[in-house]
């Protein structure tokens, strides 16, 4: 999450001084930026798409439990509690664009 809040705001504020603040070297940051992105990380990036999609293919009327059953009948794999996770408040907010 630092590193992630470091790379949106280095446009702003110089990447020495966003590390210092938040406590990190900027070594690790510019290793953080160099690596490719994880297996778990490719995953949630898919599921979140995947989300949107079905959120926008119905107008927005579905909530998690929705959401889980058309992804299960689509063959896509995740459990309730994963679908409520994405699905969450800070999650819905995004949805609209």
């Amino acid at each position: 999450m630092r590193f992630r809040f470091i790379e949106d705001r280095r446009a702003d504020y110089p990447v020495t001084i966003l590390c210092d603040v938040l406590g990190v070297s900027p070594a690790g940051y510019y290793a953080w930026r160099s690596r490719e992105e994880s297996q778990r990380s490719a995953a949630n990036r898919d599921l979140v798409d995947d989300i949107k999609r079905v959120h926008r293919d119905t107008s927005g009327r579905y909530g998690s439990p929705r959401i889980h059953a058309e992804l299960k009948a689509q063959g896509r794999g995740v459990s309730v509690s994963g679908a409520s996770f994405h699905v969450g408040p800070g999650l819905w907010t995004g949805l609209e664009a």
